[in-house]
């Protein structure tokens, strides 16, 4: 039998919510049902209500507090609600809330001066969009504009967007169900520490992995393609890091067949890893296209695509417009979120804090025989369950409902399920830390 639940206490919080008032959260449910298309799912059995947040704490309807390690899906990246963004944006919004792209306005050429510099030579050209979705599309088209081919690659195991294009590059059957998919688009065998098919841990392993992709141009296409496209760390997919040499051999079998290599950085990006700014930096490797989204904005829907000269030549002449792309108010947003970072070393923050969540996770690990992996590294974190060598996604799924009956919120992926996703707001403290792994020794006790 389970042993009886007790109360793990969140650390103290000098932030008072104001009285929520107002519907029900069984109206709620009503009325959603009756008029949001069926595809806008709920998490959680008993759906979660959250009415106001703080930094990395969130209140639900009841004024309960939660600690938010999930970010709203790794998106707010420096608090909610932080004091300087919501200024930023206030004041922006008093003066001009909208300027297309075709107009001349100071935001968007100062922000993307300033987010262009956090990138290595010769990455230097900036589009704004307002999704990851629309920022892979328009990285897709670019390569083939570019490179005058049309097969795309991608990573078995990955998620790249729930649009036409993001869910032809997707090989996730939970996010992929467009029948059929939209052709030139083919998927490579991917690393993985549990489940893969090569030794993770070999020294060969990334060799033998980059491989998969020189085959599969050899033998499933023409022998020319327009890019490769990775996430530094597969996020959906369960937080799945690749072998330090993987991506140069692979960005070196691509580039030989005449393609550009893209770095999907919507959750790796802006510091998250602690170790480097950008995803690809940790492997080092230059992406011929970096997209972006979430951490960006910190909430508010924004997203980028940066290249090179060259690359970003080939737009030059045709019409292509993005309404809200560039928007005055995003540009706000985004550019008071990364003078933030950038001040608050955010970047060494997460280092610090997700060191010491993953040696609490480790030492659970040893008395946990269902934890079969801690990995990732920073505030982008994934625990994998296993039980008799099979993914354990039921445990996973009871392990994530009572997280939040413990007033932790955290997030749940993995091919299989069985992955429990820790990507929270980037400015967790260390008593925060203390009771992610509290909660987790709690729940892991709960279900022995």
């Amino acid at each position: 039998m389970p042993s009886s639940p007790k109360t793990v206490e969140l650390p103290p919080c000098d932030h008072t919510p104001t009285p929520y008032s107002g519907p029900s959260k069984a109206e709620l449910i009503e009325r959603r049902q009756a008029v949001l298309n069926q595809g806008i799912f709920l998490l959680y059995q008993d759906p979660f209500l959250p009415v106001e947040g703080h930094m990395q704490y969130l209140w639900d309807e009841t004024g309960k507090r939660y600690l938010d390690c999930f970010g709203g899906i790794c998106t707010v990246s420096v608090g909610h609600c932080h004091p300087e963004v919501t200024a930023a944006l206030n004041d922006q919004a008093g003066r001009l809330q909208h300027a297309p792209t075709c107009y001349l306005h100071p935001a968007v050429v100062e922000y993307a001066e300033a987010l262009a510099a956090t990138f290595p030579d010769p990455l230097k050209r900036v589009y704004f969009v307002n999704s990851g979705s629309e920022a892979n599309d328009l990285a897709v088209l670019m390569a083939r504009l570019h490179t005058g081919h049309h097969e795309v690659l991608s990573l078995q195991n990955c998620y790249h967007g729930g649009n036409a294009v993001g869910m032809s590059l997707t090989s996730h059957h939970t996010w992929k169900y467009a029948v059929p998919p939209m052709p030139g688009f083919q998927h490579v065998k991917a690393p993985h520490p549990v489940w893969g098919p090569i030794d993770y841990e070999a020294p060969e392993a990334g060799r033998q992995y980059a491989e998969e992709v020189r085959q599969l141009i050899q033998f499933g296409t023409s022998g020319r393609v327009a890019a490769f496209i990775a996430e530094p760390m597969q996020g959906v997919g369960g937080t799945v890091p690749y072998p330090a040499d993987y991506l140069g051999h692979v960005y070196a079998h691509v580039r030989e067949a005449g393609g550009l290599c893209i770095a999907d950085e919507v959750q790796t990006g802006f510091g998250r890893t602690g170790t480097k700014f950008w995803g690809f930096q940790n492997y080092g490797v230059t992406p011929d296209i970096v997209v972006m989204a979430k951490s960006i904005g910190n909430g508010f829907p924004l997203a980028a695509v940066v290249t090179t000269d060259e690359i970003a030549a080939n737009m030059a002449g045709r019409i292509h417009f993005n309404t809200f792309g560039g928007d005055p108010l995003a540009m706000a947003a985004g550019r008071a979120t990364l003078e933030v970072m950038l001040r608050d070393d955010t970047m060494g923050h997460c280092r610090r804090i997700g060191e010491r969540i993953t040696a609490g996770l480790r030492e659970l690990q040893e008395r946990f025989p269902v934890i079969a992996d801690v990995r990732g590294s920073g505030l982008i974190l994934g625990v994998e369950f296993a039980q008799d060598d099979k993914p354990a996604s039921d445990f996973t799924a009871a392990f994530f409902e009572r997280c939040k009956n413990h007033g932790l919120i955290v997030g749940k992926g993995g091919l299989f399920g069985s992955v429990i996703r820790i990507k929270p707001p980037m400015c967790l403290s260390e008593a925060d830390a203390d009771f992610l792994v509290a909660v987790f020794a709690e729940v892991l006790n709960e279900l022995a």
